[in-house]
């Protein structure tokens, strides 16, 4: 068997778990038929009762919601204890920036906290019309539209736009707000092998002949990979095969292009030829929610028509102030860019060095370093946390098992020797545990 398979355990310890799993679930299978009125019935439920089972039985500790006792920068407070910080989106150090700190209490001295309900019935506050401005601007667009999800803008935008009769055509890689968001629209959905564009226009071009309108969706910066797309061939295949292009540029924003401006940038692409852009404003711009930018007359199609807008409470007015805020110091201090972009280059080039698998990360702002089992990703997660490192594991079924990794998000805020002590400590924690350990 090889390395990564089996959860990396030893086949006896295999099947040791798998018969202890089993027993469970035959009991679980009973009390369920018994219980009308508990939730035993839901698979998911059931199956996330076993993982449970299997991680008491490898005697492993969720790495997941630990408790940060400070702002989450590039350093943190865990535990009571400084830990270098990989676990954050905070690409250009600007969530404790005092800057959008003002921002936010001046929106919010001025208009509250919440925009109190949806923005067509409470009316509009002039931090939302300001940021829209900027996010239009910045992308070429003639308008923008701000969500309070970023999840959510992709799950009702696309479930909005397309239909039944209608074809999306996207990377096989793309983000789970657009899956759910395809799911909900009832099209059909086509998958192609990630960043493969010959495949991506072979896909297009056959369901063309069939399909009424047509969506290839991709994303800017590649959250799992951190990798960015052929942006130039994409624009080439919307256009001969008459569809539209949307990029979600969520991870893009900040991390990609030589100012940060997102893939359009780094592609030497004019950003009006992508038809729809979107974003959040959680990373890069330290608030939260999401955006659409493209043409004027479907952003008001949009403000009046989608249920994830129209439906919902408008975004918070501090958020807001503090996203725009964001955006100008975005464009007036690149270096903040320059230095992110370095550090997660050094980081994924002395990860490279020591002989860890970084994947096809360019270096931007994400670089994931592949383990090759579940088990492993989660215990070396722990094993770097006790050597004060923050990094937080992907396993299955995230991931195919064999592609388990922690992933690293890198911020300007970090010093050299931050990312210099996190690969040493990304050392001595995979010494520690080896795959030969792995049965627990």
């Amino acid at each position: 068997m090889s390395r990564g398979q089996g959860f990396g355990l030893s086949n006896a310890a295999r099947l040791a778990l798998v018969q202890r799993l089993a027993r469970r679930r035959e009991g679980q299978e009973v009390q369920a038929a018994s219980d009308q009125r508990g939730f035993g019935a839901i698979q998911g439920l059931r199956d996330w009762g076993l993982m449970q089972e299997a991680m008491g039985a490898l005697a492993i500790e969720s790495p997941f919601f630990r408790a940060h006792e400070g702002r989450a920068g590039a350093h943190s407070l865990i535990g009571n204890r400084d830990t270098i910080n990989f676990g954050s989106y905070d690409y250009l150090g600007l969530n404790g920036d005092p800057r959008l700190h003002q921002a936010a209490a001046s929106a919010m001295a001025r208009y509250g906290i919440s925009a109190s309900a949806s923005r067509l019935v409470s009316g509009e506050r002039p931090v939302h019309g300001e940021l829209e401005r900027r996010l239009a601007a910045h992308y070429g667009q003639q308008a923008a539209l701000a969500f309070v999800s970023g999840h959510a803008t992709n799950v009702t935008v696309i479930g909005h736009l397309m239909g039944p009769r209608d074809v999306i055509v996207h990377d096989a890689a793309i983000h789970n707000s657009c899956v759910e968001g395809a799911k909900l629209s009832g099209a059909r959905r086509v998958s192609f092998p990630h960043n493969d564009m010959r495949a991506a226009e072979r896909e297009m071009a056959a369901v063309r002949r069939s399909a009424g309108r047509a969506l290839l969706l991709v994303e800017g910066h590649y959250s799992m990979d951190g990798d960015v797309p052929d942006l130039a061939a994409l624009v080439r295949i919307a256009r001969k095969h008459d569809a539209w292009l949307m990029v979600d540029d969520a991870h893009g924003l900040g991390c990609v292009g030589a100012t940060g401006k997102g893939v359009f940038e780094a592609a030497g692409i004019d950003p009006a030829e992508v038809d729809i852009w979107m974003g959040t404003l959680s990373k890069t711009l330290c608030a939260a929610g999401g955006y659409i930018a493209a043409r004027g007359d479907l952003i008001d199609w949009m403000r009046h028509t989608v249920p994830g807008f129209v439906y919902s409470v408008g975004l918070s007015p501090p958020l807001a102030a503090a996203a725009a805020a964001a955006m100008d110091i975005l464009a007036a201090e690149p270096w903040r860019v320059a230095k992110l972009q370095a550090n997660a280059t050094l980081f994924r080039d002395l990860c490279r060095e020591h002989g860890f698998d970084t994947g096809a990360s360019f270096g931007l702002g994400i670089v994931p370093v592949v383990l090759g089992s579940s088990v492993r990703a989660v215990r070396v997660s722990a094993a770097l946390l006790d050597h004060g490192v923050n990094a937080l594991p992907i396993v299955f079924p995230a991931v195919p098992e064999k592609l388990a990794r922690l992933r690293f998000f890198l911020s300007a805020e970090h010093s050299e020797q931050d990312v210099r002590q996190a690969v040493a400590a990304l050392v001595a924690a995979t010494d520690g545990v080896a795959p030969a350990d792995l049965a627990g």
